[in-house]
């Protein structure tokens, strides 16, 4: 399980870690890190396909006239999300160190800018795993056969999820075994664990959504759902708040600002190409997206007797209680319902496991930790913060600030607040105070060619003015 670590000395010619360029020799920790591009793509866009595809991205779609929402969104994932996912793969790989390692390779200066990053997983983990415990819930729910029971359709679809998440106990031993699952591939290591796991997970999330999908679209009144999705409508439509909610959506959707693609891109082969990978990963996630809401939307239309009223819903709402609702009107709810739950298990894992290893990469390089040491650490803290979040909808309701639970506070500051913010910091950092061509050398980007200033201007300008609406966004919540 314990992966060793040699330290060798290598010639900083361009300064990394100053910008003046002093060409000092540096220490750096050699990885043990991907084998190779299939298990880097794979494991990075798992972290990237999550649940946001799942409960946001259809409802979003749904509200915001369908194939207008698609387009605005896949043209801001070529660009914009593109270039954000470039860089911190880049960085990543150009410092091979964690998130606090490579911002004080960078500079110096901008060393204490890893720790205010490495706030965003600290506080995602234990939230993202109550959640995953919500899902590894349902997924038996269905296995036992609760889907067919009655508990879980009509209104007893939501006085079944209010009751299991307000239970003194249930959400806590759910919360826990998917904090174990994800655990238990992180403590392997990136060969063994993360790698071999994405290598398994993603093709099987790629089947099961597909046929999903396809059984969903086959459905007797389908067809109106798919043209609700698909098709382009403009009446009623504010298109700069279609912007800014495609913008939203592919910021949490790719995983950007949350440490993780800095962690990987440090485990990347030097012989692997950012740009062709960043595309696959940006491919496969904005592709599972769209198959997600070709399984949630025409299952809605085909099985809801008020469609339109019941994607008005998104988040927990839409998973946990209208879905089933609609799974229960299926014939074979319980194997239709499991099929989903796996589907979504697995995409909660993924990103799980990702969020995990950002911080368990922190403790290893910056304390000299081994693997298990650094996860134990991290379960507990997971644990301490995760319990009171599990609580927050029955015993400890109480903490609950206005219609914001713990959880929902905790998913505010991290995914609001913190992470915008950290975009921008990154973008103008990488872009003005730290030397900015030799992150443009490790993409592969030639000296004033076209894509060399596309790049520029993208992360010195566009980007962090987009990271800004986004933060205004969420602030006055439009």
């Amino acid at each position: 399980m314990q992966e060793k670590e040699n330290v060798t000395t290598v010639e900083e010619s361009s300064a990394v870690g100053d910008q003046e360029g002093t060409g000092e020799a540096l220490p750096v920790k050699n990885h043990k890190g991907f084998t190779g591009k299939i298990g880097f793509v794979l494991a990075a866009a798992g972290s990237a396909v999550g649940l946001g595809n799942l409960w946001r991205f259809p409802y979003l779609a749904a509200k915001y006239g369908g194939g207008i929402f698609l387009l605005v969104y896949i043209a801001l994932a070529v660009t914009f999300g593109f270039s954000l996912l470039v860089l911190e793969i880049a960085i990543g790989r150009h410092t091979g160190k964690d998130v606090i390692g490579a911002f004080a390779k960078l500079n110096k200066k901008t060393k204490w800018f890893g720790f205010v990053s490495l706030v965003v997983p600290v506080l995602i983990v234990p939230y993202y795993c109550v959640i995953g415990g919500w899902v590894t819930k349902y997924l038996f729910a269905y296995l036992s056969g609760d889907g067919t029971s009655g508990a879980m359709t009509g209104e007893n679809a939501a006085l079944y999820f209010n009751n299991f998440i307000s239970s003194p106990w249930q959400p806590i031993v759910f919360f826990i075994v998917f904090a174990l699952l994800s655990f238990a591939v992180v403590i392997f290591g990136v060969q063994k664990g993360i790698e071999k796991i994405g290598k398994i997970l993603m093709p099987l999330l790629a089947v099961l959504s597909v046929g999903l999908a396809i059984f969903a679209m086959c459905q007797k009144g389908a067809l109106e759902g798919v043209k609700y999705f698909l098709v382009p409508k403009v009446e009623g439509i504010n298109i700069a708040e279609v912007f800014l909610a495609a913008l939203g959506q592919l910021f949490y959707s790719m995983s950007l600002a949350m440490c993780i693609m800095i962690t990987y891109g440090s485990y990347m082969k030097k012989d692997t190409n950012i740009q062709k990978s960043a595309r696959q990963i940006s491919v496969f996630d904005t592709g599972f997206a769209i198959v997600a809401g070709l399984i949630i939307i025409p299952s809605v239309f085909a099985f809801s007797t008020s469609p339109s009223d019941v994607m008005q819903n998104s988040g927990p709402t839409l998973m946990f209680v209208s879905l089933p609702n609609v799974f229960s009107q299926i014939p074979g709810a319980n194997i239709i319902g499991a099929l989903f739950f796996l589907l979504v298990l697995f995409a909660a894992l993924t990103s799980a496991i990702s969020l995990i290893e950002a911080i368990v990469a922190v403790l290893r390089e910056n304390l000299g930790m081994k693997r298990w040491q650094a996860c134990l650490i991290i379960f507990g803290v997971v644990l301490l913060l995760g319990i009171p979040c599990s609580l927050g909808f029955g015993v400890l309701k109480m903490l609950s600030i206005g219609d914001m639970t713990l959880l929902d506070i905790f998913d505010y500051v991290s995914n609001s607040i913190l992470m915008p913010l950290v975009a921008i910091g990154t973008c103008v950092i990488a872009g003005y105070f730290v030397n900015f061509r030799a992150i443009k050398d490790e993409i592969g980007l030639r000296v004033n060619s076209f894509r060399d200033k596309y790049f520029t201007v993208m992360i010195r300008f566009v980007a962090p003015i987009c990271m800004l609406l986004i933060l205004i966004f969420n602030i006055i919540g439009l």
